[in-house]
């Protein structure tokens, strides 16, 4: 196992030190379901049109998985291919850190129905509910971890299943939402592959993206937001909070050959590409043909863009993810 010395002095994203060891991002590994859902299909289901939807959000189509596919197996898939391209074996991973807001059950976690699935050994595991900016998250924990010698290789996965938390007649929300998972292999290096994360919240605007349940209903609750709230916050504070994650790791925004955010809306996708001002940067589109994923949604886009090979490895990568409970969260790595 590559396990870097607890003494080495690792260059950061941008060309400065940092007194403990490296960590970074080996593989990727993505899985959506089946089923594709188009805005065609919606028209029949909701009061709405294909040129609506496209216009508002920029989505022409979405995944939706089957009813009894659940939010462990789409992770383990995802984790399965990435782990297959990591070069490791099962017995390697000591942690696996999943972050999902739509798990059913209140235990056993998702990161050990994961563990299971991939018949690991005795890794940590760990669930993190932030939403939507639940992948950037869990990845911070693993380097953290990492770093601190806690673990040396880990999986870091997002997976959400919205469409079991969508009111189907309702257009603003069910017009929005896919399914899917994404995972990554994060492994002790030498060399710092990942930056340092930049997270925070607006805790008291955080019930502006909500599933919640209603006391004693039998429901688990249906997802619902501020739409317009979320877009003006996202528009205007988040271009700010982006380029503060660029200068903690040493570069600016020209530097990106990428960025990956939190595929919401390509509405708000767009525009914060541009006040970013990250022009050499490939941006990632894939909300328009996988829809809002949650904490899907930036590991299966950056996993796309690695195996489409529109990324060159080792090129700095911006991941940012914003959302559920108006929490935020970004960090710079390296392309595997």
């Amino acid at each position: 196992m590559n396990t870097a010395p607890s003494d080495a002095r690792s260059p950061q994203l941008g060309g400065e030190v940092w007194n403990v060891p490296g960590c970074r991002i080996v593989s990727l590994g993505h899985y959506q379901p089946a089923r594709v859902l188009t805005n065609r299909d919606l028209e029949g289901m909701v009061e709405t049109s294909d040129e609506w939807i496209r216009s508002r959000v920029g989505i022409e189509t979405r995944r939706i998985a089957a009813p009894d596919e659940t939010v462990d197996a789409m992770a383990a898939h995802a984790a399965e291919k990435a782990l297959a391209g990591s070069g490791l074996i099962a017995a390697d991973i000591d942690l696996v850190v999943v972050a999902s807001c739509t798990a059913l059950d209140r235990s056993p976690n998702m990161a050990a129905r994961v563990a299971a699935r991939l018949g690991l050994g005795a890794p940590a595991v760990l669930d993190i509910n932030v939403a939507c900016s639940g992948f950037a998250h869990a990845l911070a924990v693993a380097d953290h971890a990492i770093r601190a010698g806690s673990a040396t290789h880990a999986i870091v996965i997002g997976a959400d299943k919205l469409s079991a938390f969508t009111d189907w007649t309702d257009r603003t929300t069910c017009v929005l939402v896919g399914d899917g998972a994404g995972a990554a292999v994060v492994s002790a290096a030498p060399a710092a592959g990942i930056g340092p994360v930049t997270w925070g919240s607006v805790p008291e605007q955080s019930d502006v993206v909500r599933i919640e349940a209603t006391p004693g209903s039998a429901s688990p609750g249906r997802f619902s937001q501020e739409g317009q709230t979320v877009y003006r916050w996202a528009t205007t504070r988040l271009p700010e909070i982006t380029r503060r994650v660029c200068e903690r790791a040493g570069l600016t925004p020209e530097d990106l050959a990428a960025v990956v955010f939190h595929q919401a809306n390509l509405r708000i996708i767009e525009p914060l590409a541009r006040k970013l001002g990250a022009v050499n940067a490939v941006v990632a589109k894939d909300v328009v043909e996988s829809g809002n994923t949650s904490a899907a949604s930036i590991p299966l886009a950056l996993s796309k863009l690695v195996e489409r090979g529109e990324v060159e490895p080792g090129a700095p990568i911006l991941l940012f993810g914003f959302g559920g409970g108006l929490a935020y969260a970004g960090v710079i790595i390296r392309c595997p």
